[in-house]
């Protein structure tokens, strides 16, 4: 498992117009983005940037990869202290601030996850793997703004 993973994802602009970027705001904000082997995802910017709200963008791309990350690790993590997990769900919020030359960053994302866990004894431990997942958490740990989980745990 040791070593270096790569990962690559085709992004291709389909939102030309007839004009291409000749003016601001003469051109679409539409991509496809695409893996091999796997379904192509139709995003484009968020709305306040021109972009098209029914499309996925950048920024939820990044809060899916934090909220998915965590939930992955989570669950290997569970295993590991031996909580048997038969419900998980997140709410993940992401809080962007605009520079106001014309960037912006991440200020924080915050993770909600809602966990069914099997038994009562279960809680605490289900409670201490979240420290656990974040630690394991490759995406986590390649952001440079803070990423919080508030869980909640429920017994089945």
């Amino acid at each position: 498992m040791l070593g270096e993973h790569r990962y690559a994802v085709r992004a291709t602009w389909t939102g030309d117009r007839g004009t291409g970027t000749s003016g601001y705001r003469d051109y679409d904000r539409a991509v496809t983005l695409e893996i091999d082997g796997k379904p192509a995802l139709a995003a484009s910017a968020d709305r306040p940037f021109r972009g098209d709200p029914a499309k996925w963008n950048p920024e939820d791309l990044l809060v899916a990869a934090l909220s998915q990350c965590h939930l992955l690790s989570y669950l290997h993590a569970c295993v590991t202290a031996g909580v048997v997990v038969v419900g998980y769900a997140d709410e993940a919020t992401g809080v962007m601030v605009e520079d106001g030359r014309g960037g912006a960053a991440f200020r924080e994302v915050v993770l909600h996850p809602h966990v069914v866990v099997a038994d009562a004894a279960m809680v605490d431990a289900a409670t201490a793997a979240h420290a656990q997942a974040h630690e394991w958490c490759f995406i986590a740990n390649s952001v440079n703004f803070p990423v919080r989980h508030e869980p909640t745990i429920e017994v089945a």
